[in-house]
């Protein structure tokens, strides 16, 4: 129910957002504003403004749209002509047009600012032990290392305030296929150093677990038995939750990090390898030799406990100031909407992966996932679905705010709008873009809950 509701709730709003700024402009462009509806189909809810307009609460909410005055669709009356859209002048018809993705954005901004202003308690940027074989291993990253700040070219940085920054910006380099240059230090705050993370390596890769695991970024936590799945490898051995891991076959284990690794890494062959394990347990020293199960994960066999591991990262509270704040929500929504440009760029031309397109099902269960986590991560949700949504609508398609503009600028060079005929070619073509984009859309939803690959 709480993912419903959250869902159904960014819908409304974003949706609002978007058709408020097409009406607020054409209202200010002295344009006849017939209906403002959310959503489509039978109508739930209506009223009418003094200035004329219908407002409706429709039953499909998928969208809306706000229909104005314009002799293109039926007959206007002459002391109406005045106000149809088609005979505003062109600038004032772009900036309508244009207003619903701006309008977007401003919220985007507004809500990523608010994030900042609120403060959130989120994990440090100290890195555990890389998994054998990654990316982080091969930079030369050991637990312990903190994480100040991130460069996509060594010469500029921007500072990194929590784990949330760095693994945002290794994703972003990872799907554009650049590397990520670190600024770090060693524990304790001495031998600054810059390594270089090889995300270009793994360009075109679908953003999974495996993926994850591979460049090998995960926060410092103690090796700490957080749970135990009932009747699995871990409880069958005799693992407990509460139990901290001292030695794996003679070595010390440092960290949840280099735990996890040494169950991934013990197998010989396709079969499982038997370990011994040193826990403590209320005060008590205890061998127990556990054996992992195999499990298929993203098209390889992993090797399993069925537990839980690693105690709670180190937090940090990071809160910014009125101006600060306002200035980092400018430039997280821009960096978001340069990143997805150019993810949309690649993706064209097969240099990423499609697999990062997500649907209305992925989007509903982020939905749910940030209600509950509080009010700052449900409002950085809904800033980033909000730039999502200003984005797409200014792709050159037809059927989207992006291809009306073209059209614009098409009259504003040649001096003659498009044609009727070619507008009807388009719109079907662009129709058909969409259709195939929102089925790839939710075919990555379906793959990706029923856990195929």
């Amino acid at each position: 129910m709480t993912t419903i509701l959250a869902f159904l709730a960014a819908l409304g709003l974003l949706i609002a957002v978007h058709e408020w700024g097409h009406y607020r402009v054409a209202r200010a462009c002295g344009v006849k504003v017939l209906r403002f509806s959310i959503g489509f189909g039978r109508v739930l809810w209506r009223r009418v403004g003094r200035s004329g307009t219908e407002f409706t609460l429709s039953a499909l909410p998928l969208g809306g749209y706000v229909k104005m005055l314009d002799e293109r669709d039926g007959l206007v009356a002459p002391h109406e002509r005045e106000q149809a859209f088609n005979q505003r002048p062109l600038r004032q018809r772009a900036a309508i047009v244009a207003a619903g993705p701006a309008a977007n954005w401003v919220l985007a901004v507004l809500l990523f600012a608010a994030v900042a202003w609120l403060g959130s308690d989120v994990p440090k940027a100290v890195v555990g032990t890389p998994p054998s074989g990654s990316l982080a291993e091969r930079a030369g990253l050991l637990p312990g290392d903190a994480v100040k700040a991130v460069s996509a070219d060594g010469q500029a940085w921007q500072d990194v305030a929590s784990m949330i920054d760095l693994q945002s910006a290794v994703a972003r380099a990872q799907a554009l296929g650049e590397p990520l240059h670190l600024s770090v230090e060693a524990s304790g705050g001495h031998s600054a150093r810059s390594v270089q993370i090889e995300t270009d390596r793994l360009a075109g890769r679908a953003p999974d677990a495996s993926l994850m695991q591979d460049i090998g970024l995960a926060p410092l936590a103690e090796p700490l038995i957080r749970q135990v799945t009932p009747g699995g490898a871990g409880a069958v051995a005799g693992l407990r939750a509460g139990d901290r891991v001292l030695t794996i076959d003679g070595r010390p284990v440092p960290d949840a990090g280099f735990l996890r690794d040494a169950i991934r890494r013990s197998r010989d062959g396709d079969a499982p390898r038997a370990m011994v394990w040193q826990v403590e347990r209320a005060g008590q020293v205890l061998e127990l030799t556990p054996v992992p199960r195999l499990v298929e994960e993203g098209g390889r066999q992993i090797a399993r406990l069925e537990i839980g591991v690693g105690s709670p990262p180190e937090r940090v509270f990071v809160r910014y100031g009125l101006i600060d704040g306002l200035w980092h929500g400018i430039e997280q929504s821009w960096d978001m909407a340069a990143t997805t440009v150019r993810l949309l760029g690649r993706m064209l031309i097969g240099e990423a992966s499609i697999k990062n397109l997500s649907g209305p099902l992925t989007i509903a269960d982020y939905a749910g996932q940030s209600a509950q986590a509080g009010l700052a991560p449900y409002l950085d949700f809904l800033a980033k679905i909000s730039l999502s949504l200003a984005v797409l609508n200014l792709l050159p398609l037809p059927m989207l705010d992006g291809g009306h503009l073209m059209y614009h600028l098409f009259e504003g060079l040649s001096g003659r709008p498009v044609s009727e005929w070619w507008q009807r070619q388009l719109q079907r073509a662009g129709a058909l873009v969409l259709m195939l984009m929102m089925a790839l859309a939710l075919s990555n939803d379906v793959t990706r809950f029923a856990g195929w690959h």
